[in-house]
């Protein structure tokens, strides 16, 4: 299936994924219904044992090409989506720099602070591609492309038209590389903030024995919020993805740092996000299941290894 959008040729368009994780995941199959003329990723776990295979079998799912290197994967894209982790962003636009195309979009979706993507932005510039920071303001799934995105940089008026025919959700935030990023990342700390805070208040309820009264309590406060629902959703988006959520809130700590404030809440929530991911690794939560809801993981924690406390060795 082809399409045109406007004035972009969709059928005509070869894109180029860096990184193949969930979301890059993700995207890849919507842009394959798409229609686009190329779809190509590359993602640095390709070689692993444990989990290379099964990455391989999603991109024969989802219709994509693998790549042997990110530079193979980018030579001949007009459009470069960079969708790895937080801590890998300017070591992808250096990847993604050494093979690009002169003009091709660069559109960074990763969760880094405003000085991790002007630095990015640099990185690209100087191999000859258009760096677009992209800020997503939402959980990816179920919303796919149209998870709402902030673009910013001096090329994000340009790209997005392109972005717009592909299925992306793109609105131009700003001029300036930061802005958008800055937005993310405040937002980051509420939003992650709470999710801490809910574990670290129902766990310790659920331990006492008082976690009906809590949230009762919780319920007459903030009525606008279903506590039991709420909850559950947050405990299982931090067992599931607390690796990634504490390196954004890494990279959120660095954005309140750059603003010349002490980030001493973002650096503790991403402590805490990091020690339910490191509980999770060494299996905590397995026999509870994908779809458990919270006081099942709360039951998982070790009594001796509480999130925030002493983690699996």
């Amino acid at each position: 299936m082809s399409e045109t959008t406007g004035t972009t040729d969709i059928s005509a368009l070869r894109i180029a994924l860096i990184g193949f994780g969930e979301v890059g995941g993700i995207f890849g199959a919507a842009l394959a219904e798409r229609g686009v003329a190329a779809l190509t990723a590359y993602d640095i776990l390709l070689d692993d044992p444990a989990r290379g295979e099964t990455m391989r079998a999603k991109a024969a799912r989802a219709h994509v090409t693998l790549a042997a290197s990110a530079r193979q994967a980018v030579a001949d894209a007009d459009v470069v989506v960079s969708a790895v982790t937080a801590s890998a962003t300017l070591a992808a636009a250096e990847s993604i720099a050494a093979g690009v195309r002169r003009d091709a979009i660069v559109l960074d979706i990763n969760s880094a602070s405003p000085g991790t993507k002007a630095a990015s932005a640099a990185v690209v510039a100087a191999g000859g591609g258009r760096y677009v920071e992209a800020a997503v303001m939402t959980s990816v799934p179920p919303h796919g492309l149209r998870t709402p995105m902030l673009l910013g940089g001096p090329h994000a008026r340009a790209a997005a038209p392109v972005l717009a025919a592909l299925g992306f959700a793109a609105t131009p935030a700003s001029d300036e590389y930061g802005v958008a990023s800055a937005i993310k990342m405040c937002r980051s700390v509420i939003v992650k903030g709470m999710e801490a805070i809910v574990i670290e208040s129902f766990l310790t309820a659920r331990r006492y024995g008082v976690e009906r009264e809590v949230l009762a309590s919780l319920a007459e406060t903030f009525p606008g919020i279903e506590w039991e629902k709420q909850g559950t959703w947050f405990w299982q988006r931090v067992v599931q993805h607390g690796k990634r959520r504490a390196e954004e809130m890494r990279e959120a700590a660095v954005t309140v740092r750059e603003a010349g404030i002490a980030p001493t809440m973002a650096s503790a929530i991403a402590d805490r996000q990091a020690a339910v991911a490191a509980l999770a690794a060494a299996g905590a939560f397995a026999a509870a299941g994908p779809e458990a809801r919270w006081r099942e993981l709360a039951d998982c924690v070790p009594r001796d290894n509480a999130p925030g406390g002493p983690t699996p060795g």
